[in-house]
């Protein structure tokens, strides 16, 4: 494991070395931090049929929202990583989780469909600080297979998020009206506000930080755009994560007025597919221990084609919920493999810009989740196939990517892996 750096007790300089805090506790808090855009994405989920009845609007327009919200979790990105690179990690983290709290007590107060377009971008804008700020402090913190190992067992955090999320989002409905998911949303956004100053410390010292201004920023993301591999491994994440999407922005319209489930077998459904990819993330936080990330990527991409072109012959045959449901949970797992893996990979090379390499990762993965989301909607949604397709599109780019860009067997050679508890 790569030693931690001394930790000041201000931004200025080091007054005092502190006790570092164990792993255990940087994950839950970690965990909280990247729980942030699953829980703003999936928590709304259930509610978009009740929100085009008391709004006043169409399917289509409040999948938009869904959308905007993707839109601003990858600029944010983008733009909290590359200022966390000159400034430092903790302070943007903190601004930025003051002003989710702001925006989502805005939600809950606003009564038209344009105002929650806007006001969710700026909620995904903000909700950006706790993914890619917390991936910048792992890579400022570990490297190697410790780094692989904190990133899996991250995404058992991570993975629970989207499990407790419908289902929470459900009860809210069941008790209250949609705008009640947003007052939840301010008050866990609260909560990381004062996780966060009290025990987030300064990841990222002084004399480690880019030069301020907006050259270095351009610069650096310019020396990651020049890199192939880095470009490839990017595009590899982004389109694996279109099926997610995919999913995400087509399932409750499919299962609830495709199926006639209710909002809590939805729900449930929808907590089969998060298993799924949680379980597989810690089968790789074990599996990293002893195989190399490009090795388990070289299996789990074709495995993800195979699984999703199942799913679409059992759309297209009419098989049923529970195939659909099957194939979907399947996806979901090989996702659970590829998520810890690629970001292991890409931050690799660039310690030094950890923050802007974050950024891009994680941007490109919601500027696709973006563009997948009204895609999915304008096939309509009185059939599985058109999200059976798009997952087998996105599965089949991924692989693509993955073996011409990235190119794995160059990966193995240029990066050895300790594979020593």
């Amino acid at each position: 494991m790569t030693p931690a750096p001394p930790v000041s007790t201000t931004d200025g300089g080091v007054a005092g070395v502190r006790r570092e805090p164990s792993m255990l506790s940087r994950l839950l808090l970690f965990g909280a931090l990247v729980g942030i855009g699953p829980l703003t994405i999936d928590m709304y989920l259930a509610a978009f049929p009740t929100v085009v009845a008391d709004l006043g609007t169409t399917e289509a327009t409040v999948q938009l929202t869904l959308t905007a919200t993707l839109v601003g979790l990858a600029l944010g990105q983008l733009t909290l990583g590359a200022v966390s690179d000159t400034v430092g990690r903790r302070v943007p983290l903190i601004a930025a989780l003051t002003a989710y709290v702001l925006a989502s007590v805005a939600i809950a107060l606003t009564d038209t469909i344009t105002a929650v377009l806007l006001l969710r971008f700026v909620q995904g804008f903000t909700a950006a600080a706790g993914m890619v700020l917390s991936q910048a402090m792992v890579r400022d913190l570990y490297s190697g297979s410790q780094m692989a190992t904190f990133i899996s067992r991250l995404f058992l955090i991570v993975g629970v998020a989207p499990i407790i999320a419908p289902t929470l989002g459900a009860q809210f409905l069941i008790f209250w009206e949609w705008r009640s998911i947003f007052w939840g949303l301010a008050a866990f956004g609260l909560a990381l506000v004062v996780l966060s100053s009290l025990f987030v410390r300064e990841t990222l010292p002084a004399e480690r930080r880019s030069a301020r201004g907006p050259g270095p920023a351009f610069r650096s993301y310019g020396v990651l755009l020049r890199d192939r591999r880095y470009v490839g491994l990017v595009l590899t994440a982004a389109t694996a994560m279109g099926a997610l999407f995919a999913y995400i922005s087509s399932a409750t319209f499919i299962f609830q007025d495709l199926y006639g489930m209710t909002t809590q077998q939805y729900a449930l459904v929808f907590a089969g597919g998060a298993g799924a990819l949680t379980v597989a993330s810690q089968v790789n936080g074990s599996l990293v221990k002893r195989i190399h990330p490009a090795r388990i990527l070289m299996v789990a991409l074709p495995t993800g084609v195979v699984v999703s072109t199942t799913l679409l012959a059992a759309s297209l045959l009419d098989l049923g919920v529970w195939a659909v449901t099957a194939g979907v949970v399947g996806v979901m797992g090989v996702v659970g493999f590829i998520m810890p893996n690629n970001p292991v990979i890409a931050l690799n090379d660039h310690g030094a810009r950890a923050g802007s390499a974050a950024a891009v990762l994680g941007a490109t993965n919601f500027l696709f989740g973006a563009l997948i989301s009204p895609v999915s909607g304008a096939f309509g949604t009185d059939s599985a196939v058109p999200m059976a397709a798009i997952m087998v599109a996105c599965t089949s780019a991924s692989l693509v990517f993955f073996w011409t860009l990235a190119r794995p067997r160059e990966i193995l050679r240029d990066m050895p892996w300790d594979s020593r508890p």
